[in-house]
């Protein structure tokens, strides 16, 4: 009688260890159910009427490869191009191009398509295409062109005569409804070798709650989980992941100031708005109150701008004014966060003796907006919300941080924008999506994930 207890703990071991083994060694197959809010109406990532958001960037690199990319320490390393170099003070660029690579359609990568997508995606680029490399110029000096190469935008795709997309990425594209589905399948020749999934299926514009919803009744495998909910996210459900604060929210005034009365007006409603209280309340903790356009972790000066409320002193600018005019401050109907920040913010303009009025329709006197930095490369990240927001553009060599903090001194100066809140991006997994990761600057890396059994 012992010996058979004991055989039967030595094979309920045995094939503990198996699964257990097997549970960590990736396996291929299986079908990645992807959700998120965002509804892109096209798959270019060179169109620019599509607003730009992390879901966008993550589908664009699923399919697309950049020539270059970025690690997670902000340096530079091969894509499609193997090595680059530059000359003539950092205005000529030379990308020497990998060999062997093929588009979904079977199509050899050449500089010419190489050199057509970069204009198509860059119209005041001079590009010319050279036997095995794709040289740009420009007429003033860019040391960080690499690092713009590496952006989304600048994926290379394929178009052919009737518009339709082709990439060198991981997978292809099997079926696109836009805005509301996506179907990719593994492509088996892809040069950076086949990923473990089979196919990824992507629903579009679902509401924070209904991903939430999908993912604890097992209709869903990886979510976006809103940063105000975060905390609210229990670990009995899966994995959550946080990337470093990459979205600036913030009030955009639809013009230049124009008189001594109104950058008054503009520096009391500054002063006015309590960063902190809405952090806590209406963000629950997500995110981090801002007085800067950079988050620190990009910039390293972020804490020399200060957040921080102060109602007398905005009562004080208020004074200082005969009349203050009622203001429409707008926002985005799709965001339900969005109208509760405005109807705060309005209240703490009210304690200060102004009028907003939040509405979501029509033209409006500023406007609350949502901006996915560029990139973690600050000088990209801060000219990509000047082209955003009406700023003047920095002008700079690219070079010492000292020149960075003048620049957004500068920007701030003229009072076109009032920065509130640096936010990351959060995404949660059940626990059969393996080796899947959500880098600092936002992108999700599934091109090694996994399907392991359901627990």
């Amino acid at each position: 009688m012992k010996l058979s207890v004991f055989c039967c703990l030595a094979v309920s071991s045995v094939t503990l260890a198996v699964l257990a083994h097997a549970e960590t060694r990736p396996q291929y197959g299986g079908t990645l159910r992807l959700t998120m809010h965002a509804a892109p109406s096209t798959l270019d990532p060179a169109d620019s009427r599509v607003p730009d958001s992390f879901a966008r960037r993550n589908l664009t690199f699923l399919v697309f490869d950049t020539l270059v990319e970025i690690d997670d320490a902000g340096r530079a390393k091969p894509g499609l191009a193997e090595s680059w170099q530059a000359a003539k003070g950092n205005q000529r660029w030379q990308f020497h191009l990998r060999q062997g690579v093929k588009f979904h359609d079977g199509t050899p990568l050449t500089s010419e398509i190489v050199a057509a997508s970069l204009r198509y995606a860059n119209p005041r680029w001079n590009v010319r295409a050279d036997a095995d490399s794709v040289t740009v110029e420009s007429e003033e000096s860019h040391p960080e062109l690499p690092v713009e190469i590496a952006l989304a935008r600048n994926a290379i795709a394929k178009r052919d005569e009737e518009e339709k997309l082709s990439g060198t990425g991981p997978f292809r594209i099997v079926e696109w409804q836009p805005g509301k589905k996506l179907i990719l399948a593994a492509e088996e020749d892809c040069w950076r070798g086949r990923p473990f999934l089979d196919a990824i299926d992507v629903e579009m514009g679902r509401s924070f709650r209904d991903q939430s919803n999908a993912l604890e009744v097992g209709r869903a495998d990886l979510i976006e989980i809103a940063p105000e909910q975060a905390h609210h996210f229990s670990l009995a459900k899966g994995r959550l992941e946080s990337s470093e604060p990459v979205e600036l929210i913030l009030l955009v005034f639809a013009r230049e100031s124009s008189s001594p009365e109104e950058k008054l007006l503009r520096k009391a409603l500054a002063f006015s708005v309590e960063r902190g209280s809405i952090q806590s309340v209406l963000l629950q903790g997500g995110g981090q109150a801002a007085g800067s356009l950079l988050p620190t972790w990009i910039s390293g000066y972020g804490f020399v701008f200060s957040s921080q409320a102060d109602l007398q002193k905005a009562r004080q600018l208020r004074n200082q004014l005969q009349t203050a005019r009622v203001r429409t401050i707008g926002y985005d109907s799709s965001d339900p966060m969005a109208r509760l920040l405005v109807e705060r913010i309005a209240l703490n303009a009210k304690d200060a003796g102004l009028s907003l009025v939040p509405t979501a329709a029509g033209l409006t006197d500023l406007r609350l907006v949502r901006i996915p930095l560029a990139s973690a490369d600050p000088w990209i990240a801060l000219e990509n919300i000047a082209a955003q927001t009406g700023l003047p553009r920095a002008q700079s060599q690219w070079t010492s941080a000292e020149e960075l903090y003048a620049a957004e001194k500068a920007a701030l100066a003229i009072d076109r924008v009032i920065p509130l809140f640096h936010v990351p991006v959060f995404y949660a997994a059940t626990t059969n999506l393996k080796n899947w990761t959500l880098r600092s600057n936002g992108n999700l890396e599934l091109a090694n994930a996994w399907l392991g059994a359901a627990k």
